[in-house]
């Protein structure tokens, strides 16, 4: 994947989110023998930048080129049983696991020798392993919540204890979201945002839909949480009684929500407001009590993303008893916990949200939920780890300077372009100079000194995981931006643009092979890593990340008639991808990926301009390989990072929620704009790889 972040609004991370999807089968009571397919990695399996053997050569590329790119390693990699979806992008994932997985293992069983980081996050995956103590404890972990939810006395209550469960918990499902980022206006300054929230579902839509899967999928869900209710004691009937009120009261939240097409656009998200402003919103609702017990009881300025939200959580609260809360706040911690607790509780939390919503047949084994937690709460400690292992200073280097050709390669694209003035170019420029490039890690490592982890305190540990990352997020309120600080942990595989800091993100993770292979010829690497460096980049002008200047405030920096322009070429996009079905009968919501489409195409033009820089200066080097020429080895290296198996229970959810396309119109919806791929490949017209109509914004 290749993600823009959004908006850097959300709350801290939820620290139980790498244990979510994840478990079908129960875990034993004492901890099984490993597999011998299933042990710790001491180094990296290599997988060419380009494989021959991921190709399906008897496919036509001009009538289908990501099947005749990918069709051989769709065959040869079907989804494993505890995943929703396979892409190289995942095997990767979990190949940096694996490494990872054996470092881990290491620091869990040592007890001498280890610096404070290396016990944190040794104890911390040694204690998520103990499946004996987790499941003795069972529901322990919930009394503190459901005590302090049972004295509830009235609505006028709430405030105080939401605090805590949102300190605690980090979760948004718990009515609303609450943290820090930059304001909007002036991106030099750090605010408090006050985000929608309260649902179980992955999306509004979810709730609304009336097609028969949607309101199949809604029935399932009162079923599992009426299960879930019978698991904490409820009587089958109170349980049944308890989901439906959650369901209504969640139903009432997301027809309140705003789409996600709608978020896309910071405009409809910036509402900044003081404190009267904000109590105004939700008049029953103490704000100052809830604010001191987070220990922000001095702030004065709010950006509410979603106003209307506000004012109908307002009115819900209003309407509804405190029984109706204390219900509500039941279900939402049990399902944030359920990962964390004995296995009735995780095997029932699996098969809704993994099972039935994404088609995952069984759970992923332990450790790999443990170290994706480690990595989630204690990520730039383990991140440490990794860099020090594999990522060396040359790969850096030479990462830096494929980024530094793209850069050049954009601003000559810039300057070519025929459609826009003079004056906005200048600020185009402008912004381009002032990205910052993020390549490999931090140069600042994180300090988790005020996070205390115990060995064999699982729940505990993930509970003060989520504290350390909420009391932090919250800090940042008021102080000086800072414009080092990362969003991805390094081993991840994925990168990203952040319109208000202005910098693209490439963490160590995403910089291996097969992504980018330091051992293959120049032409897939510009294909494929070139095209991703060229991607994040073309993210600052897309149809978001255009509307935040070179500082990353969001102001209008356009000519009405250069926007104009603007907007004629992207729908050029938003028509062509409408066309394309995921699944069944349900097409890719176009306005949702457009700046993901946007990025993909312009990535791929960026990377071939970079690339034809570099062979013009070394032509020895472009030389044919394995049967293909160097122009063919570009589009098959930038196509074969796309290559992926998908479950269809997962596609519905992800044309959804998900801004990025299906993994075969990130590759077909890109070439047949680009006519340097017909004539690397000599396709004639009328084939379906050549459009007559060509899109292109940058």
């Amino acid at each position: 994947m290749r993600p823009i972040v959004r908006l850097a609004v959300s709350a801290a991370l939820a620290g139980l989110g790498a244990l979510a999807t994840a478990q079908t089968t129960p875990p034993a009571p004492a901890a099984a023998a490993t597999p011998a397919a299933e042990r710790p990695a001491t180094a990296f399996p290599y997988t060419p930048g380009l494989d021959v053997n991921s190709m399906d050569r008897s496919a036509d590329p001009c009538v289908d080129f990501y099947q005749y790119a990918c069709g051989g390693w769709m065959k040869n990699n079907p989804i494993p049983a505890d995943q929703a979806r396979w892409s190289v992008y995942g095997k990767l994932a979990q190949d940096n696991r694996r490494y990872l997985w054996g470092i881990l293992e290491d620091l869990a069983k040592r007890q001498e020798g280890r610096s404070a980081s290396q016990q944190k996050i040794g104890d911390y995956f040694g204690a998520c392993m103990d499946e004996r103590a987790i499941e003795a404890r069972g529901a322990e972990p919930l009394k503190p919540y459901f005590d302090q939810i049972a004295a509830l006395r009235s609505n006028r209550d709430l405030p105080r204890l939401l605090a805590r469960l949102h300190l605690s918990l980090a979760d948004p499902g718990l009515f609303f979201g609450f943290g820090s980022s930059q304001d909007f206006g002036d991106s030099s300054r750090v605010i408090a945002f006050a985000t929608a929230g309260g649902l179980g579902l992955p999306d509004r839509d979810s709730y609304l839909k009336q097609d028969a899967k949607s309101q199949d999928v809604r029935a399932k869900y009162v079923t599992h949480i009426a299960n879930t209710f019978a698991l904490l004691g409820d009587a089958p009937e109170a349980a049944r009684r308890n989901a439906e009120r959650v369901m209504a009261m969640e139903t009432t939240l997301a027809k309140a929500s705003l789409s996600r097409v709608d978020k896309r656009d910071p405009y409809k998200l910036f509402h900044k407001v003081d404190a009267k402003g904000l109590q105004a919103l939700t008049p029953g609702f103490d704000w100052n009590a809830y604010l001191l017990e987070l220990g922000q009881g001095k702030q004065k300025t709010f950006n509410v993303t979603e106003p209307a939200f506000f004012k109908a959580l307002a009115k819900l609260w209003q309407g509804q008893d405190i029984d109706a809360t204390r219900t509500y706040l039941r279900w939402h911690v049990a399902r944030i916990m359920s990962p964390a607790l004995s296995s009735t509780f995780d095997q029932e939390h699996f098969a809704f949200f993994s099972q039935t919503l994404r088609g995952v047949q069984q759970q992923q084994p332990r450790w790999k939920r443990c170290v994706a937690l480690v990595d989630r709460q204690l990520g730039e400690a383990l991140g440490q780890e990794f860099v020090s292992r594999a990522f060396s200073p040359e790969l850096k280097e030479k990462s830096l300077h494929m980024t530094r050709q793209i850069e050049t390669a954009m601003k000559k694209d810039i300057d070519s372009l025929e459609w826009m003035s003079p004056d906005t170019k200048k600020r185009a420029q402008e912004k381009l100079a002032a990205i910052v490039n993020k390549i490999g890690y931090p140069d600042k490592w994180r300090d988790y000194g005020a996070y205390t982890v115990k060995p064999g305190d699982f729940a505990g540990n993930v509970e003060r995981g989520n504290m350390f990352e909420q009391r932090r997020d919250l800090a940042k309120i008021g102080k000086p931006l800072d414009r080092s600080e990362w969003g991805m942990t390094p081993p991840t595989v994925n990168a990203y643009f952040n319109p208000q800091m202005n910098d693209i993100n490439f963490p160590a993770g995403v910089l291996q092979p097969p992504l980018f292979d330091p051992k293959m010829d120049d032409a897939p690497n510009y294909g494929n890593t070139g095209g991703t460096i060229g991607h994040e980049l073309t993210h600052a002008f897309d149809d978001e990340g255009r509307q935040f200047d070179a500082k990353g405030n969001l102001k209008d920096w356009w000519t009405k008639k250069d926007a104009k322009e603007y907007e004629e070429r992207a729908q050029c996009i938003v028509d062509q991808y409408a066309q394309y079905t995921v699944v069944d009968d349900i097409k890719i919501n176009s306005k949702l990926t457009l700046g993901e489409d946007i990025a993909d195409l312009g990535g791929l033009i960026l990377g071939w301009m970079a690339w034809q820089e570099e062979m013009a200066s070394m032509p020895q080097k472009a030389q044919p390989r394995d049967g293909f020429t160097p122009e063919q080895r570009f589009f098959i290296g930038n196509a074969q990072w796309a290559c992926e198996n998908d479950r269809p229970e997962n596609l519905r959810v992800t044309a959804m929620t998900d801004p990025h396309s299906p993994g075969k119109f990130r590759v077909n919806g890109l070439v047949v704009n680009m006519p340097q791929f017909q004539q690397a490949f000599n396709c004639k017209p009328g084939q379906p790889m050549v459009k007559e109509k060509r899109c292109r914004v940058w």
